[in-house]
């Protein structure tokens, strides 16, 4: 995996994507997309499909039948709020809550309300918040409505209104991680950085979904940029020495540019990371160390500098350095990839499987695609006997790269292993024969894989 960083000086210019970030976060909506599938069966999963596929109406009817069945169901009554605003009927509906509100209050229909109001930019500010902040008043230990009313706030831009609801949200529904994004934003805007950092990691670690690591990783930037504090003097410069070190490879020159700077600017932070990176790849490990110490020492709080140090001491092998290093690296950005990939390696040389496991499933988590992270947790989960789980993270390469021949061969061995060491016929049978078919699959590939050869063998000769 290449963690070299890819510096480039540009502004952070984040806020419409993170914006719509947020307002997804904030949603909660699950759809289930239905194209080319058979439609579900389920009541619920009916109407989602066919919000899916912009046919609100028709989700409009079932919906309907639901929430009379099962009135404070919140995730039905969302998704009927939903469905009324997608249909062009969020002023009827609206008319309609104020209604029943005025007959017979109920928290759920003041929840809809303000779901109905917010989606409304004239009234998405005083009035959500005031029907929010009632169904609270209503039912104090939902942890949905606190939800709604941070969200509504935050949108709002009353950043400091927003943490106590949002903070309330979190503690009623730990599990809901991905309600710490509008959390980490209101902590930020209100100075919070710690607290927003904290809460960033508590994302990384609940499984995130693409659009939540893409939200966590604007509002990251955001919370530690290393570029912030560049006078504009120096930006010329600093480009200058950018270019020697990233397009041209000569880390000699770039030294010359970043020194030139740093005479000027002698606690940029920035500039003592780029120059231990230049000495780092000239191999003087020695100045490069001191750099980045230096870069700590000026910015304590940025986790990228943790993340260099942590590679250096990884390449000097000295483990226990290292790995201290990766550990202040995500405590500090929990959206270093890189650094979690090079703990779950140090965990797993330890053989602490738990640990390794965490680090690679984060790993995954900010880039699925990684094809050693997945790798190394499937190595994981195989090493745990969890078969089917490293199945999964095997076949997740397969499928997208089906002339990949090592994780072939991997998903071989791990059916011959499976074949081998479980005690039920059925499960044996079955996995000698999908250990059969990928092993056979590789020798089609490669004829001399020796490897294959002797698993094919051994599992002929049960």
């Amino acid at each position: 995996m290449t963690t070299t960083p890819a510096f480039r000086f540009r502004p952070w210019v984040r806020a419409a994507v993170l914006g719509l970030g947020l307002l997804a976060a904030g949603c909660g909506h699950t759809t289930s997309a239905t194209t080319g599938a058979p439609r579900p069966t389920d009541e619920r999963s009916r109407a989602r499909a066919y919000l899916e596929e912009n046919q609100p109406q028709k989700a409009l009817g079932i919906l309907k039948e639901l929430h009379a069945k099962t009135p404070e169901d919140l995730d039905v009554a969302r998704t009927l709020t939903e469905a009324q605003v997608k249909a062009g009927r969020t002023d009827a509906w609206i008319e309609e809550l104020q209604g029943r509100i005025a007959t017979s209050e109920r928290a759920v229909d003041q929840y809809m309300l303000g779901l109905a109001l917010f989606s409304r930019a004239k009234d998405a500010g005083a009035p959500a918040v005031t029907a929010f902040e009632r169904a609270i008043t209503l039912s104090p230990d939902t942890a949905e409505y606190h939800h709604r009313l941070g969200v509504a706030r935050l949108e709002s831009e009353q950043y400091a209104a927003a943490v106590e609801p949002l903070r309330r949200a979190a503690a009623l529904a730990p599990e809901r991680t991905a309600w710490r994004l509008p959390l980490a934003k209101a902590l930020h805007r209100t100075g919070d950085s710690a607290g927003a950092v904290e809460a960033l990691g508590v994302v990384v670690r609940g499984r995130p979904t693409p659009a939540d690591v893409a939200t966590a990783r604007a509002l990251m930037e955001q919370v530690s940029d290393p570029f912030g504090g560049i006078p504009k003097a120096a930006e010329a410069k600093l480009e200058e020495g950018l270019r020697y070190l990233n397009d041209l490879d000569a880390p000699q020159h770039a030294i010359l540019a970043f020194e030139e700077v740093l005479h000027d600017y002698p606690d940029l932070a920035v500039l003592h990371s780029l120059l231990g990176l230049a000495y780092q790849r000239l191999d003087d490990a020695g100045r490069a160390v001191d750099e980045f110490k230096q870069a700590i020492e000026s910015a304590p709080r940025d986790g990228k500098n943790h993340l260099y140090l942590g590679e250096l001491y990884a390449s000097r092998q000295r483990p226990d350095a290292a790995r201290a290093s990766f550990e202040k690296a995500v405590a500090l950005h929990p959206l270093l990839d890189a650094a979690w990939f090079r703990l779950g390696d140090l965990h797993l040389e330890r053989r602490d499987l738990v640990a390794a496991r965490e680090a690679f499933t984060v790993a995954v988590s900010l880039s699925p695609d990684s094809i050693p992270a997945r790798g190394k947790l499937a190595l994981v989960y195989q090493l745990e006997a969890d078969y089917p789980a490293a199945e999964r993270e095997l076949r997740y390469v397969v499928e997208k790269d089906p002339e990949n021949v090592e994780f072939s061969l991997r998903l071989g061995l791990l059916f011959t292993e499976q074949s081998m060491k479980s005690s039920r016929p059925q499960v044996r049978k079955s996995a000698a024969e999908e250990a059969e078919r990928w092993l056979s699959k590789v020798l089609e590939a490669q004829p001399e894989n020796a490897v294959a050869s002797r698993a094919l063998q051994s599992l002929k000769g049960q």
